[in-house]
């Protein structure tokens, strides 16, 4: 593909990434679907392969958008949250806002996959709307107790660490997240219970609930200003929604390409499926859609390698990348009849999995309104 963003060299890092890939993940990703989870060893192994270590900002986020892409083309959603929750968007409020300290006692052991890093952001009843927060940490000596309970959280049971949002202040609930903080709470601590919340899709994400019940953590796990998270996480969620944007991109196009090559190969009256004109115009119609999206992931990619990322353009790549997920899976389903429906079938991954990739990492509909309100437009 023809691109202003991305030279040769960038080329030889798509392909030593896809082969990379192609030794760690896809070997094993049944494996993991199964078990629910991503185990240590492969984490290691991601490690070692250098996929958990590329960068966050300047050019070498190119890179990552490469990363980014190939972990949606290996088809398995569940592994590409996990890995994406893990290596970018957990760790980005270390990278953006943790103190040298925090940085250096935790991001080498991350990368190298020894030390999985996990979101607890949402709680039962404060999810893409935060005002109702209710996990708190009381200041004690030398730093906070922790109480509450978050819902969704990716690599929820291996995780070592949990980047936190808490109400720290005195504020009450309900009025924004003014007095909310950014904690790092060790996994490991007393008082921290984790169970599983099996979802229909993302099945190897490791998707759990985590109860704190006065876990101490101590004053310099703080991460960023203290009672400052709204501005952290402004910050922090635009840059968690390119990266999901970039994986639903790599996930259209494992979806699109398995539709190419069934329409192309399956018989319907001794002629292959793609012989009718009206399944060549519904594909021609998804790979047009394709590559517009493509390349507008690939722009703000771009932008946010130069530092210049912002909230719109971000919200529309998240947007219309998992909205033409859905769309291109369920043209996927439905042409592969009712073998795609089958237990185990890719078909049926790929649609279930999609149409969880328009509530994670923000709702649809926030991020149409998160656009609305963006409305740049000049007359």
């Amino acid at each position: 593909m023809n691109t202003p963003y991305f030279d040769a060299e960038h080329r030889e890092v798509r392909a030593r990434v896809r082969a990379a890939l192609a030794r760690v993940v896809l070997p094993n990703a049944e494996a993991w679907e199964a078990s629910g989870h991503i185990p240590i060893e492969g984490w290691r192994a991601l490690g070692r392969e250098g996929l958990l270590g590329f960068g966050h900002a300047g050019s070498a986020f190119l890179e990552s958008a490469i990363l980014l892409e190939e972990l949606g083309r290996t088809g398995y959603a569940g592994i590409r949250a996990s890995v994406g929750v893990h290596a970018y968007m957990a760790l980005s409020y270390l990278e953006l806002f943790g103190t040298a300290e925090q940085r250096d006692a935790y991001l080498p052991g991350a990368r190298r996959g020894e030390r999985i890093l996990a979101l607890a952001i949402t709680e039962a009843h404060a999810g893409s709307d935060l005002r109702h927060l209710q996990t708190r940490a009381e200041p004690v000596d030398d730093g906070y107790r922790v109480s509450g309970e978050k819902h969704y959280v990716t690599n929820g049971s291996q995780a070592d660490v949990f980047v936190t949002v808490v109400r720290s202040g005195d504020k009450p609930a309900g009025k924004g997240l003014t007095g909310a903080s950014l904690l790092l709470i060790d996994a490991k601590s007393p008082g921290v219970t984790r169970s599983p919340m099996p979802l229909a899709c993302y099945r190897s994400a490791d998707v759990c609930q985590v109860t704190f019940d006065g876990v101490f953590v101590p004053a310099n796990r703080l991460i960023g200003r203290k009672e400052r998270a709204l501005m952290h996480l402004m910050h922090a969620l635009d840059f968690e929604r390119l990266c999901a944007g970039l994986l639903a991109v790599g996930g259209v196009g494992h979806c699109l390409d398995l539709l190419d090559r069934f329409v192309r190969e399956h018989q319907i009256k001794d002629a292959p499926l793609a012989a009718n004109q009206a399944v060549r115009h519904r594909l021609s119609e998804h790979d047009a859609d394709f590559e517009l999206v493509r390349h507008y992931a690939y722009h703000a990619a771009w932008l946010h390698a130069r530092g210049e990322l912002d909230t719109r353009t971000a919200s529309i790549v998240k947007l219309k990348a998992t909205e033409l997920a859905v769309t291109a899976a369920q043209t996927c389903l439905q042409y592969h009849g009712a073998r795609g429906y089958l237990a185990g079938a890719a078909p049926a991954r790929i649609y279930r999995d999609a149409m969880a990739g328009t509530i994670a990492a923000g709702a649809s509909e926030l991020m149409r309104d998160m656009i609305f309100e963006t409305n740049g437009h000049q007359p």
